[in-house]
């Protein structure tokens, strides 16, 4: 009897460490493909930025001598960014996010039909977990618009919108309050003025208003939850709201305002 119950043990522990051990294999090779995963997607914005930066050339600096109604003239903008081998291999393209002493650094996209198609597809339109930074389908692709609301996921490799939630700490907010937007036609720089964690009951998805004064009663609510928030005195032309994730309850979002400075 005694036996039997001590072959008993032994298969038991037997099969308790096989589970185990088949445990492991399966939780190694999930964190092996989260590694091949965030090593992909590091690779390719390595090649998005290479791609998107452009080289200086002659034909791009201005001339030696101009006229002298010429050098009165405002020369035309050029974008630092290279939009024209960006939309090669995605024409979806309308923007460029930079933010300094931060990770946040990529091409913008939109699909004016859909808010869910870069949520799972990254910048080339393949199958991804890290999807892509996109504007909003009601907003206008050339930014000029009320509301600008900008989606990223909250990856935890600390790629794409990761650092947006790092500006719910005064410190960090100030440290980085200046950032920048890229389009073909200029370059708009920003100015932080308000960051939160909220639900996701889609109020900042509003892009249509009737007047100024309505849009300002609207920024004015947005702004005021966060208590370090820096409420403009005038009137703004525009917002500019950067959202992604937040785990301090289900389905919580943190929200980064910006608005337009010279």
């Amino acid at each position: 009897m005694n036996q039997d119950k001590k072959n008993r043990s032994g298969w038991g522990r037997i099969l308790l460490t096989g589970i185990l051990l088949a445990a492991l294999a399966v939780s190694g090779v999930g964190l092996w493909q989260q590694q091949a995963a965030s090593r992909r997607q590091q690779e390719e914005q390595e090649q998005l930025v290479s791609l998107a930066s452009k080289e200086e050339t002659a034909a791009e600096e201005a001339p030696e001598e101009v006229a002298e109604t010429e050098t009165e003239a405002e020369p035309p903008y050029v974008s630092p960014i290279d939009f024209d081998a960006l939309w090669q291999e995605n024409p979806d393209t309308v923007g460029w996010i930079r933010i300094p002493g931060t990770n946040i650094d990529y091409p913008i996209v939109q699909d004016t039909e859909s808010n869910d198609t870069y949520l799972t597809r990254d910048f080339y339109g393949k199958e991804s977990v890290y999807g892509a930074i996109f504007l909003d389908a009601d907003s206008e692709p050339d930014f000029s618009g009320w509301n600008h609301p900008i989606y990223g996921h909250h990856m935890k490799d600390g790629s794409m919108f990761k650092d947006v939630v790092r500006f719910k700490d005064p410190e960090y907010f100030n440290e980085h309050q200046f950032f920048e937007i890229y389009t073909p036609e200029r370059t708009i720089h920003l100015k932080a003025v308000s960051c939160y964690y909220t639900d996701s009951n889609g109020i900042v998805r509003k892009t249509g208003f009737r007047s100024q004064e309505e849009f300002d009663q609207w920024v004015l609510e947005r702004l005021e939850p966060c208590s370090f928030a820096r409420i403009p005195e005038a009137s703004v032309s525009s917002m500019y709201v950067l959202v992604t994730c937040s785990y301090e309850f289900e389905d919580a979002r943190t929200l980064l305002f910006a608005v337009e400075v010279e």
